[in-house]
């Protein structure tokens, strides 16, 4: 069975990005990169399901924003860790909205520790939310996929996956998302005949996770993106409808990089 081929690739190309009928789930999908990501697909169309860990606030902030966008929104509470609690809750979601067309895998983490400093606590923390907990996601979106026989599945990796930051010493962190950008690749050849999967890398969004780093490395930063600032994580929005829409039919396997281009120089 080939890669699946939209019905009707002639109509107007705005319709192509629309995400009407389907429905999403978007893991950490109630802060930063990731509440960005569940409001774009909602404003696109989607019904989506916002996954969070621990925000108190989250099923008031998935109310909302099905207040502004006439799509039904909810949230779920799941850890990625929990392999079994994340195959539960995605299973639920696709039984109450009746089907599962999107998971965006976006929970992470990040720590700053010398390499040779670690301990075994944190290196495994890392590892278990960046790539255990989205290789749990993507195996249980995966099983619904293909029992429907479609499916998208996007994971958020980073550019950290593709270079070394400076100054922070964040090996975990970099070996952690290289490994989502392969497995997003091995899942795209592997699943082919059912789902697509893609990979979006941000550069540095100003987020509350970059928000608590020294002044020196963020100056340290600016003098190393060409584009001269932060991203807004609002400005992923568009990339990660693209993925999630036939707009990105014949996209299977890519890592999208989005970072004012900082990986470049």
């Amino acid at each position: 069975m080939p890669l699946h081929q939209p019905s009707n690739p002639e109509r107007p190309v705005i319709n192509h990005f629309s995400l009407k009928g389907k429905t999403a789930a978007v893991t950490g999908g109630i802060r930063g990169i990731g509440l960005s990501v569940s409001r774009a697909l909602a404003e696109a169309g989607a019904n989506v399901a916002i996954l969070y860990t621990s925000t108190t606030d989250a099923p008031s902030i998935a109310a909302k924003i099905a207040q502004e966008t006439d799509v039904t929104v909810k949230a779920y509470k799941a850890s990625v860790e929990n392999k079994e609690e994340i195959a539960s809750v995605l299973n639920t979601i696709a039984s109450d909205f009746g089907q599962l067309d999107i998971v965006v895998a976006n929970a992470g983490i990040a720590n700053h520790y010398a390499a040779e400093d670690y301990t075994e606590e944190q290196w495994r923390h890392i590892m278990s939310v960046n790539l255990d907990g989205a290789f749990y996601t993507a195996q249980a979106a995966g099983k619904i996929f293909k029992a429907q026989g479609h499916g998208n599945l996007i994971f958020t990796a980073s550019v950290s996956a593709i270079l070394v930051n400076v100054p922070q010493k964040q090996a975990a962190y970099n070996a952690s998302k290289a490994g989502v950008v392969q497995l997003a690749r091995c899942l795209s050849v592997e699943w082919v005949e059912f789902a697509r999967v893609n990979c979006v890398s941000p550069g540095f969004i100003a987020t509350d996770m970059l928000d608590v780093h020294p002044k020196e490395w963020r100056d340290k930063w600016f003098g190393m993106i060409p584009a001269g600032r932060l991203c807004g994580p609002e400005e992923l929005k568009g990339a990660y409808v693209f993925l999630a829409s036939e707009a990105s039919s014949y996209m299977t396997g890519a890592n999208l990089v989005v970072d004012g281009g900082y990986t470049l120089p």
